[in-house]
């Protein structure tokens, strides 16, 4: 998670709960100060903005998904497995991380490039890596946007992928995660 003083701490934490509640839309200075019991202005003691929080809740989702797919770089598809879970698992931190455009100049330095070493490390090559994230992330959103036809057996379509980029890769054994994330 990101380093942040006790007081920041605590409004990121109510900005994660609302958003898992009711999505990003809902993420407004009322909305946290009413969580918090306090009242709006003085949430801009610690956050200038609403697009600072964002920040906060984009850099937390990366570290999340970071040591999550750094812990499950064995297999493709043990990283889809992964990658899937924390989609699902929280669907509106997922969207808010990976649509939009990235607030990359408020990320802590190498964050970004660092959550997304697992996809090299598995795939052995910086193409096949985006080809294998581009798969992940495309089918995340179909999945979670209802869109696969009705009766779509999900788990074949994973399992599928995993087999495919699985054959088509060579992992990586020089590419070791580094001890912590960026930014901790």
């Amino acid at each position: 998670m990101t380093s942040l003083a006790p007081r920041a701490r605590e409004i990121a934490d109510a900005a994660h709960y609302i958003l898992d509640a009711h999505g990003w839309e809902e993420v407004t200075m009322r909305a946290l100060a009413r969580e918090l019991g306090i009242k709006a202005p003085s949430l801009y003691k610690h956050f200038a903005s609403r697009d600072a929080i964002r920040a906060v809740l984009i850099t937390d989702a990366l570290h999340q998904s970071g040591l999550a797919l750094h812990a499950a770089t064995d297999s493709v598809r043990a990283l889809l497995a992964a990658y899937r879970a924390l989609a699902t698992e929280r669907p509106h931190l997922y969207r808010l991380a990976t649509s939009g455009e990235l607030p990359r100049d408020q990320l802590p330095e190498g964050l970004e490039e660092w959550a997304g070493q697992p996809f090299w490390i598995v795939t052995g090559d910086p193409l096949t890596a985006q080809a294998l994230w581009s798969f992940a992330h495309g089918t995340t959103i179909l999945e979670l946007d209802n869109r696969y036809p009705p009766g779509s057996d999900l788990d074949a379509l994973w399992a599928t992928g995993a087999r495919v980029f699985t054959a088509a890769t060579a992992p990586n054994p020089a590419v070791h995660p580094p001890e912590a994330a960026p930014g901790e």
